[in-house]
């Protein structure tokens, strides 16, 4: 882990949108490499509200990666290597439900995973884990954020 003190606890990765965080204090950028690479775009740890948080743009400064080109794996391990603990990711994306009109904010607790062309796990290689996706998103995150 990198010498952060205090280590962001919360990560929030920037989809379509949102670019950046407003308002954080005691700016420190943080350019990674990770074993897949480089993250998408340095992280930016500050603190909000009196809480270190690490930011970090999925789609790259400027938004020039498309979601297939996004380093997944990287990102995740990079905030995972600066002390992160718990992750918030924001995106825009359409719904198929009226009442779910643009700009309302939904909080998901199950997903379909159509990835394709890109890999699926951090393990291989000669480690093997199995990872359960029944419920993919953090039940206690989803209530405080609820």
């Amino acid at each position: 882990m990198l010498p952060l003190n205090p280590p962001p606890l919360l990560g929030v990765i920037g989809g379509s949108g949102l670019y950046k965080m407003d308002g954080l204090t005691d700016v420190q950028v943080i350019d990674i490499d990770t074993p897949f690479g480089k993250p998408s775009a340095p992280i930016v740890v500050g603190t909000l509200e009196g809480r270190r948080i690490a930011f970090l743009a999925r789609h790259g400064q400027g938004h020039h990666l498309m979601p297939s080109e996004v380093p997944y794996r990287a990102n995740i391990y990079a905030l995972k290597a600066i002390g992160v603990q718990r992750v918030i990711s924001v995106n825009a994306c359409g719904s198929l439900r009226e009442d779910f009109a643009p700009g309302h904010i939904v909080i998901p607790d199950q997903l379909f995973d159509f990835t394709k062309d890109r890999p699926r796990t951090f393990f291989g290689n000669g480690v093997v884990a199995h990872v359960s996706v029944a419920d993919p998103f953090c039940p206690d995150l989803s209530r405080q954020l609820y």
